[in-house]
């Protein structure tokens, strides 16, 4: 299904603020007539605007299960998150080693690390010193970093050099740093989802920086979701159907430096902003994969986005192109 529904001005905004971490495009689309009322919750995840919609006949079971869930993510976040000082991530990238990591942590690196050889580093977790270099080189008039800067820069990205299992993370050079932003999102809404499957919930759409569907829609039809126009991302360009899914988007106009053509996804080979696609929507049956799996393809390109999707089974992806063309795969 195909066309441009328009979305609330104000809505797309805080879709576009998500991007701060991976840009955030899916919206849950369906109001389910008839059913049981959902108990929904609104939030921040890793910096992305999220939700969270379970359905339950006792409307006080649904409500107990959303604290619970919301304690799960605080603790993912003191794991994972950038913006948290005493994280381990933070704290891994402040001191270049780690000590007694969580098992969360180094499943998460393990996982990186598959998708990075899978890509052949396409996808690297080590990216976050270019994230660094630009965020910083983005002066008042859109001024570029320097080559030396650069250079510098790249000589940190490098995921074969960490070094990490249940006793230490490590990593080889000084100045290293990690973001798992392209995956941890992916990790928390699969982890949330897990927990509400094991919990006996049948009904519930997850959006924790990407988005998973536990079960169907009430009606028993899969949930409709919508997928941005990345040439006019306040537009839905088509609707796709998730059921017992995940989707996740990737896409350069999450955010944006002030220089022509730059924004936050990275190629880790050259230090620019990846072009060769303006979106990658992936559909998996785990949002981990889903997440790892539009990072990669966006930045690899569609040349490798067949082989990439085979690592990962029942997997699919929707690629536009730079002229606005999609391919389906």
């Amino acid at each position: 299904m195909t066309g441009d529904t328009k979305i609330p001005r104000r809505r797309a905004l805080r879709i576009l603020a998500a991007g701060l971490a991976v840009p955030l495009g899916v919206l849950g689309l369906r109001q389910l007539q008839g059913a049981t009322a959902p108990v929904r919750w609104h939030g921040e995840v890793l910096g992305a605007v999220s939700a969270m919609t379970i359905w339950h006949p006792n409307a006080k079971v649904a409500e107990r299960a959303v604290t619970r869930l919301l304690h799960e993510i605080d603790r993912l976040e003191s794991i994972f998150s950038l913006y948290r000082s005493t994280s381990e991530i933070a704290r891994l990238n402040r001191d270049g080693a780690l000590e007694r990591p969580s098992a969360d942590l180094v499943h998460v690196l393990d996982q990186s690390q598959r998708i990075a050889v899978a890509s052949d580093g396409a996808f690297d977790p080590t990216i976050q010193p270019l994230w660094r270099l630009h965020e910083s080189g983005q002066g008042p008039n859109g001024n570029p970093v320097s080559d030396r800067a650069l250079e510098h820069a790249l000589s940190l990205v490098d995921h074969q050099a960490i070094h990490a299992d249940g006793r230490a993370v490590r990593f080889a050079r000084p100045g290293m740093a990690i973001s798992l932003n392209g995956i941890a999102q992916g990790y928390i809404t699969d982890r949330i989802t897990d927990i509400l499957g094991n919990d006996g919930f049948e009904n519930a759409m997850i959006e924790l920086g990407e988005t998973r569907a536990l079960g169907a829609a009430t009606d028993g039809q899969p949930f409709a979701v919508g997928l941005i126009d990345p040439r006019a991302p306040d537009m839905i360009e088509r609707v796709v159907p998730l059921e017992n899914a995940a989707l996740a988007v990737s896409g350069g106009y999450g955010l944006r430096f002030d220089r022509p053509g730059q924004h936050h996804i990275f190629e880790p080979g050259t230090g620019h902003s990846a072009n060769k696609l303006i979106q990658v929507a992936v559909v998996s049956p785990r949002a981990i994969w889903a997440d790892a799996l539009s990072t990669a393809i966006y930045v690899a390109g569609e040349a490798r986005a067949t082989r990439l999707l085979a690592v990962y089974p029942g997997s699919r992806a929707i690629l536009t192109r730079p002229d606005g063309t999609t391919v389906e795969m």
